[in-house]
Formats: C-alpha cells, structure tokens, sequence
C-alpha cells in the first residue's frame, strides 16, 4: 500500500500494493493545516524559546534567583504583567516605613557619629552586619543631617549674595564723594548740560532720543560712553540721563568734565521737572505704600534668616524684597515718560547695566505697527535657560485674580533695551493700569508677583508690545555665566541684569571686559578711587 498526500494537504490516496488501479481517495477539511500556518506556527516556537533562552541566562547572570529554573523564572517574570499585577519589590518594607517617618533638627543635632558620606556609610554597614531596620535608620539620620548643611549652605548663599548686590561698593562711593567735592569747588563741574545753543535739540523729534535713569555715576558713564563711541551719526544723539536729587552733582560733574561731543548730554535730577513737583504722583504714591508692606521685614536679613521654617526659596524672595533697588524711583519712573517729555514722539529707554555694542540709529526705522513697546521676547531663543520666560514665569497664577486675567503661557519681553511709542502711548491707559495693578499687588500682600517693576510692567503693556529682533537686546549675563564672550560680542545690545552685575566683584570674569572696556582706568577719578579693570 501507498500513502500519497497532496501538496496542498487537501487530499490523502491510498493505492493498494499489487498495482490495482483502484484507490481510496480521502478528502481532508479545507483549510484545516495549510503551509503559511506551519511556517508561522515554526517561527512562533522558535522566537519563544529564543526568548525563554535570553530570559534564563540573564537570570543566570544576574544571580538574584540561583534556584530558579528557566520555566520558573520565565512564569515570575513573565507571570504578574500577564495578569496585570506589579511585581513586587525585593525592599524590606521596614525600611519604607522607617524613611517615610518625619525627622526632627533635634534627632540629629549634636551627633557625631552621623556617617559623613556614602563611603563611609557602606563602610560601617559592612562591618556592623546590620539588618534592615538598622540599615534605614543609619541611612535616614545621614540624610536628615546633610539636607540640614545643604538647606544652610543655600541660606548663607543667598545672604551673600544680597550683602554683595545691595551694598554699594566702596570705590563707587569714593567716586560719588570725590565728583560732589569737585562739583564744589570747581565751575568747570558745573557746567549747564547741554550748553545753552543746544537745549532746543532737546525737544527736536528730528535727533534720536535715549533715556537713562540712574543713580550710579559708573555705570552711567559706561551707557554714555559705549552709545556714542559706536554710533554712526554721534551728532544727531541726544542723552537724557535721569538722577535723583544726591546724585545729581556727582553725574553733572562726571559729564562736564566727560564730555561726549558731538552726542548732546542732558543731566536733570527728577525734583527739576515741573510735572513731578506738582500734586499727587502716582510712582510717588506707590513708592510710599510700598514702603509700608515691606516694613514687616523691620529685623533686617539677620533675622530673616534666622527663620528655621520657610523654604531656602522664601528666605530667598524675602532678602530681595529688602534690596534698595525696589524702592528706588528709578525703578517705577519709566511708567511716566509721556509726561516727563511731553514734546518728545519717540524715545529708546535703556537700563544702567546695559554696554551698547553697535550704532542704535536703526531702532527708528522699526515700524512698530501702531504698538508702543518695542522690547525682545524672552520665551523662545538658543539659550533655554535666559530665553524662557513666559507670563507663569512672572506672576502667580495660583492666585484667582491673576488666573482669571491673563494666559500663563504668554511670551514675556524684558525690560533694559526698550522703544516706546510716546505718541502712541498717550493714547492709551498703560499708565492707570500699571497703577491699578500695583495697588491690587499691594492688597493681596504682594502675592500677585515676584519682586520688581517687570510683572506689573507685563500686565500694562499687554496687548501694546511689538517684538523686535533679539539682536537687540542679549539678556542674563548678570546671572548666569552660560553665554560665551563670542556670542556676546556678537549681539548690539548686552544687558547685565542679575545680581552679579559688572561694577561689582561678584561679576563673571570673561564677561566683566565687555563692560570694563569702556572705562579710562587712568582717570584721576577712576585711579584716585582704585577702580580697577578686574
């Protein structure tokens, strides 16, 4: 007998064996076994006991289970994320229970046998033998004991850094008492600025106008000197410069003495302004209840410090709030430049702890589109860093107010490099909404926004921004020290905003010679006061 099968599995014939042609002919169920699902079927068993065998010398190297067998492992491994369950974890639950218990300062103050550092806690536990109690009570007294040093270490940090932002260096002090002896005793300190035949330029829309507002004679100097050195058309430049009533002698002497010809330079100390010196101002009015909230800080940065309970970051946020600089009207009186020059359509307003690197004439051939402020977006850029700040990076959308007002994820601008539309400003209420603002901030306990005059300046000009190339304005050399002197060679305008500004000697050393470049350190003022280039 013969068995013959055909290709296609269908068909099974018998044939008897003495050559009768006769046959028995057996269909078989179509589709029942076809080649396709024999080669399947083969590659399924082989990729599995590939894997099986993969699973098991894994297991065999990693050695957590030596008595485990390959089927065995393979159904622990393979077993629980079939039926949805999580593996369970090889860590003693007494050590989860022991972490998770809060630790006081008193458990671990005054110890001295608190291992130092990992090494030396591997090393004690490796000689002691310990159990898992043992082992997570050690491991949590050194935790407890390190974040207390790194919580101190932070606080201390920020204390540093408020004492060396805040306080006025002792060579910017000399040179302010030197100018104002000088501006005494010498007429040639005390020169009219600008001379008499060329105070009509002052309110000539035809000439390119910047605004500076300033109390430190230094920084001054470098903003006027590094805008005229590198302007095209130095003749058609005209400087304002802004000053309170105490650095008023010290900035005209620095300027008579100084001149920048041709560029036109113009000193005025803010009680000289007739707008200011008349009724109730507003930035006055602020300047005042701001006083008020920030007398809860009345014991000082010692004693703020002293606060073993809030965060570093609080801590942080609270030694801002007493830096000078917040109280100072210079931070609130670019919101009134419509009234202080009221002749003027156009001005660039710039930032004392900025270095102009390239000629600013082109700023007025930006068509602003009907806008008020040209500034620089500051959420997208190559630096993530600097170039990230949105609305939610600036106010508190934890409080309703705020929430319901405006979008976090805004696009943010800076201030420190600005045009302003005055014209077009005028017709606007930028100037009631930044107060309506400041006064809702004062009433919710300064919880709206961080520190400074940026948030309410965001909310004002919402809406009355026009974005200009970041060329223009390069920011964040004053508090991160990322960017390369190449690539801030290669922007128009550098902006040291941050504490670590570039007069200071918390300052980043390869960037501090962008700013120091333009100082005559063999000024007798400068010299006599030992100003140095580094």
């Amino acid at each position: 007998m013969q068995l013959h099968i055909s290709p296609s599995l269908r068909h099974v014939t018998v044939l008897p064996g003495k050559g009768v042609r006769e046959f028995i002919k057996v269909k078989v169920g179509s589709r029942k076994v076809s080649y396709r699902m024999l080669f399947y079927s083969l590659l399924f068993f082989t990729f599995l006991l590939r894997f099986v065998f993969v699973l098991s010398t894994i297991d065999s190297i990693d050695g957590d289970h030596p008595k485990c067998s390959t089927i065995g492992c393979l159904g622990k491994r393979i077993g629980p994320r079939i039926l949805g369950r999580r593996i369970e974890s090889n860590v003693p639950e007494v050590i989860y229970r022991i972490l998770e218990e809060p630790v006081s300062k008193d458990d671990v103050q005054g110890k001295t046998d608190v291992p130092q550092t990992l090494q030396e806690f591997m090393s004690e536990m490796k000689q002691s033998r310990s159990d898992a109690k043992a082992f997570a009570l050690r491991l949590r007294e050194m935790i407890a004991l390190l974040e207390q040093r790194t919580r101190t270490a932070k606080i201390q940090e920020y204390l540093y850094r408020h004492v060396a932002s805040s306080s006025i260096p002792k060579q910017l002090h000399c040179l302010a008492l030197k100018l104002a002896n000088e501006h005494s005793n010498n007429a040639a300190a005390r020169l009219q600025l600008p001379s008499a035949e060329l105070v009509p330029a002052l309110v000539d829309n035809s000439y390119f106008h910047f605004v500076l507002a300033s109390d430190n004679v230094l920084a001054a100097s470098v903003v006027a000197t590094s805008l005229v050195k590198n302007a095209l058309r130095p003749e058609k430049f005209v400087l304002h410069i802004i000053t309170d009533r105490k650095t008023y002698s010290p900035m005209q002497a620095w300027f008579s003495l100084h001149p920048l010809d041709p560029a036109i330079i113009e000193v005025k100390a803010l009680h000289q302004f007739d707008w200011l010196s008349k009724g109730k101002v507003p930035v006055l009015e602020a300047m005042e209840k701001d006083q008020r909230v920030r007398s809860q800080f009345r014991g000082g940065s010692s004693a703020i410090v002293a606060n073993n309970t809030e965060k570093p970051q609080v801590i942080a946020a609270k030694l801002q709030a007493l830096s000078p600089k917040y109280n100072s009207l210079m931070n609130h009186i670019r919101i009134h430049l419509p009234e202080l020059f009221p002749s003027l359509n156009k001005v660039v307003f710039l930032d004392d702890d900025i270095v102009i690197q390239t000629d600013l004439s082109p700023l007025w051939d930006i068509d602003m589109n009907g806008k008020v402020n040209g500034a620089v977006e500051t959420c997208r850029g190559e630096d993530s860093f600097v170039m990230s700040k949105r609305f939610k990076s600036y106010l508190n959308f934890s409080h309703p107010l705020i929430a319901k007002n405006f979008d976090p994820n805004e696009c943010a601008w800076a201030y420190g490099m600005n045009i302003f539309d005055l014209e077009a400003w005028r017709k606007t209420n930028i100037s009631l909404t930044y107060y309506h603002w400041l006064e809702e901030n004062f009433k919710s306990d300064l919880s709206l926004w961080q520190l400074g005059t940026l948030p309410p300046g965001l909310i004002a000009f919402y809406g009355h921004v026009h974005v200009i190339d970041p060329f223009w304005h390069m920011l964040g050399l004053g508090y991160q020290d990322n960017t390369t002197l190449a690539d801030a060679e290669s922007a128009g305008v550098i902006h040291f905003n941050g504490r670590a500004k570039p007069w200071l000697d918390i300052a980043f050393p390869q960037l501090r010679p962008l700013w120091a470049k333009y100082i005559d350190f063999s000024d007798k003022f400068i010299n006599g006061c030992h100003i140095r280039a580094s």
